[in-house]
């Protein structure tokens, strides 16, 4: 009976002492869910910080890999909301340039939706680079012309039809990396929170349709495996026979046990079903237990 039952009868000593080590217990986990919500507010805080002061002038932004990767994709979601820093009604200045004045033009912006303009380094700059650039490796065709240096041979316009480049050039890459971050269905995260709850919706399907059969075979007192659980088996146990038949009749259980589902996660094997009957029992027990509210009881043992 020491198996299921406790004692009720303790001293006041231990009793004691285990209130004030429960109450010295629940006293640190307080304090450390305060530090952890005052850590968290503070980091919430300093976001909100960074968003609201943002640096509008290309030539005087800290570089993306400045920030704490945890908030990159905030900051570059906060550039992409405010879109290019392009100052149509600034007086471009004239640098001299082969004997010849030349200065940025301002039409540049109407062709070239991702270029941007630093009054302060007078240099011309790509919003999409400055943003994805640490994404790529040097050598897969990355330059700091247009990101860190800034571009200023205004007699060359070329030049920047040749940073767009092919279609799997890096500014065409981080283009469409862009698209992707302010897409909020085609962002990783979305697309793997998605997965992560499909995934936690069919386990508990799963577990539910394995459960209902566990249960039956208890009450009925129905052994469980069959002689020959094999794929090819006419008669493999009351349990996966129990499972099949669910599964042929319920097109919601069908699609996520047996066959249908993931290799490691079947709930079919011997010390799977083991374990879900031990859970129901130790459940029972419980229950027993808990009617049974500390009343005595007597155990009839062969009709003595």
């Amino acid at each position: 009976m020491e198996r299921y039952f406790k004692r009720r009868f303790a001293s006041t000593t231990s009793s004691s002492d285990n209130v004030g080590s429960s109450s010295s217990r629940d006293v640190g986990i307080s304090r450390d869910v305060g530090i952890s919500r005052d850590v968290d507010s503070s980091k919430e805080s300093e976001l909100q910080d960074i968003l609201a002061n943002l640096i509008a002038d290309p030539g005087l932004r800290p570089q993306m890999l400045d920030y704490d990767p945890n908030i990159r994709d905030e900051v570059r979601r906060a550039y992409l909301q405010k879109g290019p820093c392009q100052p149509k009604d600034h007086t471009f200045p004239q640098t001299d340039l082969s004997g010849y004045d030349r200065r940025f033009n301002v039409k540049w912006f109407d062709e070239f939706d991702w270029l941007e303009y630093s009054i302060s380094k007078d240099a011309a700059f790509c919003l999409y680079c400055y943003l994805f650039k640490s994404n790529f490796r040097i050598g897969q065709g990355c330059s700091d012309a247009f990101t860190e240096m800034g571009f200023r041979n205004w007699k060359k316009k070329d030049k920047i039809r040749q940073h767009v480049g092919a279609v799997g050039s890096v500014h065409n890459q981080s283009r469409q990396y862009c698209v992707d971050l302010m897409n909020q269905k085609q962002h990783i995260r979305t697309v793997l929170i998605k997965q992560s709850e499909q995934a936690r919706v069919d386990y508990r399907i799963c577990l539910t349709a394995s459960l209902d059969c566990v249960r039956f075979l208890l009450r009925q007192g129905l052994p469980f495996r069959g002689h020959d659980e094999s794929d090819t088996s006419s008669n493999k146990g009351n349990y996966l026979e129990l499972l099949q038949f669910l599964a042929d009749h319920d097109e919601k259980v069908k699609a996520v046990v047996l066959e249908n589902a993931p290799g490691n996660l079947k709930l079919i094997a011997p010390t799977i079903q083991k374990d879900l009957v031990n859970a129901c029992a130790t459940e029972t027990i419980k229950k027993i237990i808990k009617d049974m509210d500390g009343a005595f009881f007597s155990l009839l043992v062969d009709e003595s």
